[in-house]
């Protein structure tokens, strides 16, 4: 058994960034482009839009694109390294250096390995991840949402992507926006980063680039995943019980090689299957 396989089957993903090769896969990402473009070559494709480290779960949010479901994917950026032809992993708004420091990952990292080693080779692989992609040109797929600044994917293709998120501008926006029902246009986020969008823009930004929709994250959604603006949008949601506490289901939405669609719903496992959460509860930002 090789030492990757044996590290996922120990699940232990933060440990795996000491022990393997760090070089090796910052080579691999500096090779890959801002905006991805996925097809259905191989039988079964994974793309998970980011926010892996979000609250205390390390649980990612899953976009799956696939012909058979395979449940359970704890460990996916280890899997990513493992499959890279199989696995794709986008950036989210958590896969930075202030928002770990903030909210957790970056007190974990030293209180299990005793340095900030851990949290310093996973935040510099971040700034080399996509921030995007579109599969089989038709559907465009990012962590939070849409930027005034951005009206074709060939403006995407033109970001630098490998540094920190900035507090403003477009990659920013792309990963922290979220649409809304009740906006004309754009406006203010509660956020504090990126924008609100509505359905106006959507619909313009999906005819300009000749796509069907957009599937994101970044927003907790009660019944696992949320259409809007006539089917322009899907928010897709892959933590259940968010928080330990919020009781809502989860979803992974596959398509199968003609983009037909498939939500699969999913609740939380027993609590006497997993282990316990964290002692101290997850900050009211995570809600």
């Amino acid at each position: 058994m090789s030492e990757i396989d044996r590290h996922i089957l120990g699940s232990v993903v933060f440990h795996f960034c000491l022990s393997y090769k760090t070089k090796e896969l910052l080579s691999f990402l500096r090779a890959t482009k801002n905006l991805l473009e996925l097809n259905f070559s191989s039988s079964s494709l994974y793309l998970e839009l980011g926010a892996y480290l979000r609250a205390y779960w390390r649980c990612s949010y899953i976009f799956s694109m696939c012909t058979n479901l395979q449940k359970g994917n704890s460990s996916s950026c280890l899997l990513f390294v493992r499959y890279p032809d199989r696995i794709t992993l986008i950036r989210g708004n958590h896969e930075s250096r202030q928002i770990t420091q903030v909210y957790g990952f970056y007190d974990e990292c030293l209180r299990k390995y005793g340095s900030a080693n851990v949290w310093r080779y996973c935040t510099d692989i971040f700034d080399y991840l996509s921030l995007s992609a579109l599969i089989e040109n038709k559907i465009f797929s990012v962590h939070g949402g849409l930027s005034p600044s951005i009206s074709t994917l060939d403006q995407i293709r033109t970001i630098f992507r490998k540094q920190e998120v900035p507090h403003d501008g477009a990659m920013c926006e792309l990963l922290w926006s979220d649409p809304e029902d009740t906006v004309d246009g754009w406006g203010l986020s509660p956020r504090g980063a990126g924008f609100l969008f509505g359905g106006s823009v959507v619909n313009a930004f999906n005819r300009t680039n000749n796509i069907d929709y957009i599937c994101r994250a970044h927003q907790l959604v009660m019944e696992g995943y949320k259409w809007m603006f006539n089917n322009q949008i899907v928010t897709v949601w892959s933590a259940p019980n968010y928080c330990y506490r919020c009781g809502n289901v989860a979803a992974i939405l596959e398509l199968d090689e003609n983009l037909n669609k498939k939500f699969r719903v999913f609740e939380a496992a027993p609590q006497e299957s997993r282990g316990a959460p964290a002692r101290k509860p997850p900050p009211d930002y995570f809600l």
